[in-house]
């Protein structure tokens, strides 16, 4: 076995742990934009992300919930990543983080950033939709605004 094999086998890498021992941007966000739910039935993760979006870019966002280690260590990359960009990059972003998960696009040619330390999910097909629902979510949100009766859009992956 490869070292870089056994980097990519080693879903709990410290900074996976430490996104998920400390999620950045955690909580709800007061009068967001865009909100959506995104909830996985077969293992109980929950999330749900809130957004500000201004003049094509996302101004702030949060998640909170509950979910597994590599749920919620995705989620908080995605807020970190996403924060500042516009929609436009966050969804490319989606789309190359979701082609490396599904085995579509080499890692090294995604330009992830820290999410390529979450690549190694793709060994586990079970966990795939664990890495993805943050981002499910972020993506209904962007679709559709904040709903006149103020519940998320929900999304299941």
């Amino acid at each position: 076995m490869t070292s870089e094999t056994a980097a990519e086998l080693d879903l709990y890498q410290e900074v996976v742990m430490d996104h998920k021992r400390a999620p950045r941007h955690f909580g709800a966000l007061a009068a967001p934009t865009h909100q959506a739910r995104g909830h996985n039935p077969q293992c109980g993760d929950d999330l749900e992300v809130d957004l500000v979006v201004g003049d094509g870019r996302v101004s702030d966002i949060r998640f909170h919930g509950q979910g597994c280690a590599i749920c919620i260590a995705s989620a908080s990359m995605m807020t970190d990543a996403v924060l500042g960009q516009e929609v436009a990059w966050a969804q490319a972003l989606q789309a190359r983080f979701r082609a490396v998960l599904t085995g579509q696009m080499p890692a090294e040619e995604a330009h992830l950033g820290k999410l390529v330390s979450l690549a190694g999910v793709r060994h586990y097909p079970g966990r795939i939709k664990c890495a993805l629902l943050g981002w499910h979510a972020l993506m209904h949100a962007l679709a559709a605004e904040v709903k006149s009766d103020s519940s998320a859009l929900e999304v299941t992956p």
